[in-house]
Parts: structure tokens; sequence; C-alpha cells
């Protein structure tokens, strides 16, 4: 083979396998809980699973200070928001190797009363070339994913007089229809919700003068009509991404020493929403400009803070709180409000949706693998990957799973 003809050929070859990795390994984890923000792993798989005793490859890791907030993954980049000393600080490494990128950091005086965690709540936002990040005290800023300069920065809590919270700020923003939006929580202002320019800050609207929740807003086209569904303190309320216009809203949440915590989850033209304390989940369909409550019930769901995940129209979800020391996994049909199975004191857990199996991360630092199945809970594999606490929200990314404790980032290579 002429010489001119063996370089295309290895250079096809070449680029072909380049290709191949890449697209298999496409999904990036840009916000809270995936790219659709329900704890889905797009475009991934797991094929093989470890056989190691100790679990998964440790492929990097490195110190980080107080906080609960997960990472965030994008275009082969891992953001950590964390705590040191009176300085919040966000942190751009290189996702394969931990290398740092840069670093950039503020002031920041919360002090927390009940957790026993000053550190930031909310999982960093990159949108394009910009990363968001909001500190538990309301602080809220934009840097420049290339490099982090610091491209706009204002405290949205002190702006609107927003209520601390028991846990401070911990509800992490949303870019849609161009506009950057945060549960904010400004009750007496009228700002629960508030939209801003997602490259200036400044206000473009205000909605709803309710208190803030912990959980994360989430938007979904329904016949053609764009949702932004944000659970508050006290009800799921449906925006116009573009105007913060009220399209509906129903009653959500309990008064008195309760949290909203999980995000709200689109299921075939429904919102699904949940929370312990009491109040349990509901499920209502979506339309225009109003809902439909299919059924309202503190039996089949009450989760405390784990957002459930969807396959095959079943829900695989978190039963119980972490407070009172019992928790299950169940899997059910929502529609008709049927258990299939119950894994019970399984113990507080986050799903990661990966294909046709279930990345379950418990708060002790165990990982569980289990397969999708609606018929039985069929474990797979199990590892022990902390000693201590990882209450933080994991993030799954190119086959590589992204978890902290209170003291140290590991990143685990899942690939096959």
């Amino acid at each position: 083979m002429p010489l001119a003809r063996c370089f295309i050929f290895a250079s096809v070859l070449i680029l072909t396998h380049s290709l191949t990795l890449e697209q298999g390994f496409a999904g990036d984890w840009p916000q809270i809980l995936g790219a659709q923000r329900n704890g889905t792993a797009d475009n991934e798989t797991l094929e093989k699973l470890w056989t190691a005793p100790q679990g998964p490859k440790v492929v990097w890791e490195m110190p980080v200070g107080s906080g609960l907030a997960g990472v965030a993954v994008a275009k082969g980049t891992s953001y950590v928001f964390h705590r040191e000393a009176d300085r919040e600080r966000l942190d751009a490494v290189n996702a394969l190797t931990g290398k740092q990128i840069w670093s950039a950091n503020w002031t920041t005086d919360y002090q927390d009363t009940i957790a026993g965690d000053d550190g930031p709540r909310c999982v960093p936002l990159v949108q394009g070339d910009f990363v968001y990040a909001l500190g538990a005290a309301g602080t809220l800023a934009c840097l420049r994913t290339q490099d982090g300069k610091l491209v706009w920065k204002k405290n949205i809590a002190e702006t609107y007089e927003a209520q601390k919270g028991y846990f401070g700020v911990g509800s992490t923003p949303i870019l849609d229809s161009g506009v950057l939006i945060v549960n904010v929580g400004g009750q007496s202002s009228g700002a629960g919700i508030v939209g801003f320019n997602p490259e200036t800050g400044e206000e473009l609207w205000k909605s709803v003068a309710d208190a803030a929740s912990y959980s994360a807003p989430v938007a979904t086209t329904i016949d053609g009509t764009r949702h932004l569904l944000c659970i508050t303190r006290l009800k799921l309320v449906s925006l116009d991404p573009k105007t913060g216009k009220v399209r509906f809203e129903f009653p959500f949440g309990k008064r008195g020493p309760t949290v909203n915590g999980a995000n709200p989850l689109v299921i075939q033209g429904h919102v699904l929403v949940t929370a312990s304390y009491g109040i349990g989940a509901t499920l209502a369909k979506i339309g225009k400009s109003n809902t439909e409550i299919v059924w309202g019930d503190d039996e089949i769901l009450s989760s405390q803070y784990a957002t459930p995940v969807e396959s095959g129209g079943n829900l695989y979800a978190v039963e119980g709180r972490e407070d009172q020391g019992r928790a299950s996994i169940r899997c059910f049909e929502p529609f008709k409000k049927k258990l299939l199975w119950e894994q019970e004191d399984f113990g507080i857990a986050t799903p990661i949706l990966v294909g046709d199996k279930i990345l379950l991360v418990k708060s002790d630092g165990t990982l569980v693998v289990i397969k999708v199945n609606p018929k039985k809970f069929e474990p797979l594999a199990e590892a022990k990957l902390f000693n201590g606490t990882t209450r933080a929200l994991p993030a799954f990314s190119n086959g590589m799973l992204y978890l902290r404790d209170t003291s140290t980032l590991k990143c685990f290579n899942l690939r096959p």
C-alpha cells in the first residue's frame, strides 16, 4: 500500500476511534441532576461493573472545603463549589485528571445553625461560555468558563429581602428561554421567583410572593407551551420563563419545620412532586394554563430530598427521611399509583439512571448498582466509596462518577 494511502487510512482509523470514544461517553452533567435535571445520564451505559472488592477505580481526588454542593461537568471540565474559611470558592478542574484550570473566590458571612455545614448548597450551573454559582448567603455570581473571570456578582437574598430558611439559600438556578431564573424567596418584595439577564445580572422580571424551597426549578414543553415548574415553600407554580407570568399553581408543602427538597419530575405530560414531613406526593396533569390533580398521597411516596428517576413508565424512588433513620427504595407505577416492589431499610440515596441500570449513592458513602426491573429489587454490585457522610449530589459524566464527602472529592471510573 502506498505511503500516502497508509497515512490516510491510519488517519481515518484514528478519527473513527476518537469519534467512537466521544460518542460513547458524550453525556455532560452541566447542572443539578444532569442535563434534564431528572437524574438521567443521557447517552450513557454501564456495560460492565467493577470486580475489585474495593469498588471502582479512583481516577483522581482533591481536597474540598465545607459545603453540600455537588459538581457540574461540561466539555471536559468539572466545576467544584465549596468554602474555605470566609470565602466561597469555585474551582474548574480537568474532568479526567483533576488538574486545576482556574479558581475564583469571594467573601461570605453565612453561618449555619442546623446542618453543621456553612458551605454552599447549590450545584454550579454551566451554560455556554458562563458558569453560575449561588452561595448559601445568597451571593449569585457569573464567571467565564474559559478563565474564571468574574462577569457579575450580586447578593439576591439581600436585594429581595429573602428569608434565610433552615439551611440558607439552596435552590440551584436554571437558565431557560434566555433567562437566568432563581427561586429567591423574596416573599415580602413579591420576588419569590426572579428572572435575570444571564450576561449582566439585570432583573428582567419577578413573580409570586412566596418564600423559597430547596427544590431546583425544571422546564418542559407540553403541547407547544413552555413551562417553568418551580416548587416554592408552599406550592408548585408554573411560569412562562420569558415573562414570569403565572400559568397555574397548586398547594404543595406544609407550614412548620418542613422542607421541599426534591425537584419536580415531568412524566408523560404530568408533573410529580414529593416531600416528607407528612406532605407526601402529588401527581398532576399539565395544561397550557391550568392543571388537574390526578392524586395526592402520603403513602405511595414521601421523599425527603431525593428526586425519583423514571424508566419504562415506572418510578424508582427513595421513601423516608434521613433524620428518622429509616428509608426504603420503591418502584411504583405512578398513573395507577401501584407499588411494584420495596426494599426496606435501604437508607437515603440519590438515584442516577444510566441505561438499564440505576446508581444509588447512599448518604453513608456506599454505592449500590441495581438493574432496572419493575418486578423485583435486583442489586448488581456494591462498594463503600467513603467512610464519611456524602450528602452532596453525585454527578455522572462520560462514564465517570463524581462524589464528595465533607473533605474530599473523588472521581471514579465506571467506564466499561
